[in-house]
């Protein structure tokens, strides 16, 4: 076999694109939605269980790190929200332009933050 066939540019030299990145922090947040519903069935069926199983759930969820993972599953889901919102406008055609990609991407993750903030502030 020949081994002076070249071989493929390795990717950390690729520049990454903003709408891939997107697009797999799209698929990261759906997998983690999937995750975090699973977690309020655990919840409601502690519960369901009885006092005692309530509260060690509730020891366990007044720690600063569940107030964390909390904080961004609600990130997730709006961002998962959003843009899953602007990928049926692109579903329709609409907005596809690069400039329009670029400013929908930055509309998403502005309209996400503040979503975020705004519902723990209210809480």
């Amino acid at each position: 076999m020949n081994n002076n066939r070249p071989l493929s540019p390795h990717l950390s030299i690729h520049k990454k694109v903003l709408t891939a990145i997107f697009s797999i922090f799209h698929r990261i947040t759906g997998i983690g939605l999937g995750i975090g519903s699973l977690l309020i069935c655990i919840w409601v069926s502690l519960i369901a269980l009885g006092e005692e199983f309530f509260l060690k759930f509730q020891t366990i969820a007044s720690s600063y790190f569940f107030t964390l993972v909390l904080v961004l599953w609600t990130f997730g889901i709006f961002y998962h929200l959003f843009n899953g919102i602007r990928y049926l406008f692109w579903s329709f055609g609409y907005g596809l332009e690069l400039k329009t990609v670029y400013n929908s991407s930055y509309f998403v993750l502005i309209l996400t933050v503040l979503s975020t903030v705004i519902v723990w502030v209210a809480v």
